[in-house]
């Protein structure tokens, strides 16, 4: 009970275990389970990048503060996760621990990242239809609907390499909040592990995989199917397609190697025996 109830935060060593076992939980959900579950993240991660655009659509702010306050109204996607339950390709990243532990397969966690990834797809792909049809966009005469498209324009012109390792630099951060929030023991310690690490990505600019998921499909139908007076050329399959695939490639790298590994290395390998000495 009092492994439970107590007021101190887990130590990093107790951390690294507990995602370590998590891990293994994680990768052998059932099959409708983790599809479900996917496809949850994936719009409660649509839900934190709506409410960032609400905040980026306001020009009274300044950069510095639209971006701060955009970054913590993002952190929502996360809160929503992590207290509510759902599997995020970004944040199963750190499944990588228990893979490098040899307590799940490589099939299992290549398995999970797939069928996770693909379910976040749907759930943000689907949430971009729905906040479509409600005419969510058409707000504040239209600047929505403009701030969707100057996003996902900005974010689909990227070069390779810059998606690359701002995803990198995003599922750090992203990975790091999964580490703090284990942390904790309640919803408010959880609370402020998430809000300062995501707050910050967003607040840098970095990518995150899923948020494209939604920010891209949604600026995708805005320029089908409303007349909002600008044409982002770039915007569109192949647009999203460029976009994807650094980004995806740089959080894997980024949550998978330089957290789950690192952490894995340092608190969880078993040193190896040298030779019996006589």
């Amino acid at each position: 009970m009092a492994d439970l109830f107590g007021f101190d935060a887990f130590s990093p060593k107790q951390i690294a275990e507990k995602v370590d076992s998590i891990g293994v939980i994680k990768a052998r959900l059932p099959l409708l389970s983790m599809v479900m579950l996917g496809i949850l993240a994936g719009a409660f991660i649509g839900l934190g990048a709506l409410y960032f655009v609400i905040i980026k659509s306001d020009a009274s702010l300044g950069f510095g503060t639209s971006q701060m306050l955009g970054g913590i109204a993002f952190s929502l996607g996360l809160l929503l996760v992590v207290v509510a339950g759902a599997e995020l390709f970004t944040g199963n990243n750190l499944l990588a621990m228990a893979w490098a532990d040899k307590k799940i397969s490589t099939a299992e966690l290549l398995k999970n990242w797939l069928v996770v990834c693909s379910s976040n797809f749907i759930g943000a792909a689907g949430l971009a239809v729905l906040v479509y049809v409600s005419g969510h966009t058409e707000l504040n005469q239209g600047v929505i609907a403009e701030r969707y498209l100057q996003i996902a324009e900005a974010k689909c012109s990227l070069p390779f390499w810059s998606a690359f390792f701002r995803g990198v630099l995003c599922n750090i951060l992203v990975c790091m909040a999964i580490w703090m929030a284990m942390a904790g023991r309640s919803v408010i310690d959880k609370a402020v592990a998430i809000v300062f690490p995501i707050s910050a990505f967003v607040a840098a600019g970095f990518e995150h995989s899923i948020a494209n998921m939604f920010f891209i499909p949604l600026a995708m139908l805005i320029q089908a199917f409303s007349d909002t007076g600008t044409v982002a050329g770039s915007v569109g399959w192949l647009g999203l397609i460029s976009n994807l695939i650094p980004v995806i490639l740089g959080n894997l790298l980024g949550g998978s190697v330089l957290v789950g590994l690192v952490y894995y290395v340092i608190y969880l390998r078993k040193p190896t025996s040298g030779p019996d000495k006589p």
